[in-house]
């Protein structure tokens, strides 16, 4: 008995190793830090949704001085989340980044203005401050400057302050609009003490100016290689039951996010608004959560080239978006 007792144990230490290895390892970079608008991914962790698929994934938070596109390009990561605006921007640049599914349907991107400064419309803006946030994130409100013909160097056009991560330039005064999302930001002033009368937003929906914003990018290579594409559509796969599972149970997603949040920056009240309004950007593609709409993905580059002056890419890109990945995640 005591033979049979320790050749078990032994074949169970040598089983270990190997169920282990047999968790196929991906790491995601995400475009900004730990909440709710990147819920689908932890969800997917949390639930054993990528374990189910045979994927170890590792989720790696981004933040003020984290470039998506760069971290991949230094080999950080496999997979990254990205505005389409910056991905077609770096592309442009020589990164062959790929566009491999699209979770947001439609931009939660605004200018959110007091109504003291005197704002009532765009024709308003000129002469006024507007912050901006840049790194990449600067693409579809230059665009839009540049389609309604202000020159954003201040004079007779706009003066760009460049936004920090807060709301502080609309509160204390220093900027007549801040850019804000519907899911965060917008929050954050109301919370700082600003109603909702004091304020007029401006969605880059309305405006004609959105582009497609919050997309899973891999490098052109991962797609090609056979190996790693079917890894990337198991991946593909558990992310996108992760989000369908995020947008049906909003408030748990929400706990699942905070319980992730290692910063404990980061405040139930918030996450759970932000989950909401989250959800209304995923939409519902009737080809399923991740889907790549190629006429969005169109007005998007209609959108960067627009630019009479100064457009964000000069050409239409080759190659920057397959539904190879999406379509094997569905198998």
């Amino acid at each position: 008995m005591k033979s049979l007792l320790v050749s078990s144990a032994l074949a169970l230490a040598v089983a270990l190793p190997t169920a282990a290895s047999a968790q196929d390892k991906l790491t995601l970079q995400l475009k900004w830090v730990t909440q709710a608008q990147f819920a689908g991914y932890y969800v997917a962790k949390d639930k054993g949704f990528y374990k189910e698929v045979g994927l170890d994934v590792t989720i790696k938070a981004g933040g003020p001085d984290i470039n998506p596109s760069q971290v991949i390009a230094g080999g950080g990561a496999d997979v990254i989340v990205d505005w389409m605006p910056s991905a077609l921007a770096t592309r442009e640049k020589g990164v062959d980044l790929v566009n491999i599914a699209q979770v947001f349907q439609s931009s939660g991107m605004m200018l959110t203005c007091r109504k003291d400064s005197g704002i009532t419309a765009p024709k308003d803006f000129p002469g006024k401050t507007l912050g901006v946030w840049f790194g990449g994130n600067e693409y579809p409100f230059l665009a839009w400057m540049d389609k309604l013909g202000y020159a954003t160097t201040g004079g007779a056009g706009v003066t760009v302050l460049k936004q920090g991560f807060n709301v502080d330039p609309i509160l204390q005064k220093q900027a007549a609009c801040i850019s804000t999302m519907t899911y965060n930001e917008y929050w954050q002033v109301i919370d700082g003490g600003l109603k909702d009368s004091d304020l007029l937003v401006f969605k880059y929906e309305d405006q004609g100016v959105a582009t497609l914003e919050d997309g899973l990018y891999t490098l052109g290579k991962s797609v090609k290689d056979p190996a790693m594409a079917a890894k990337l559509a198991k991946f593909v796969k558990a992310s996108m039951k992760g989000w369908d599972w995020a947008a049906a149970n909003s408030d748990a997603a929400a706990g699942v996010v905070l319980d992730n949040d290692a910063s404990g920056a980061q405040t139930e009240k918030h996450q759970k608004r932000m989950m909401g309004e989250i959800a209304k950007l995923i939409g519902k593609s009737p080809k399923g959560t991740g889907y790549l709409d190629p006429a969005a993905y169109d007005r998007t580059v209609a959108v960067l080239m627009g630019g009479k002056s100064a457009p964000v890419i000069t050409k239409k890109p080759e190659g920057a978006w397959t539904h190879d990945i999406f379509d094997k995640s569905k198998n």
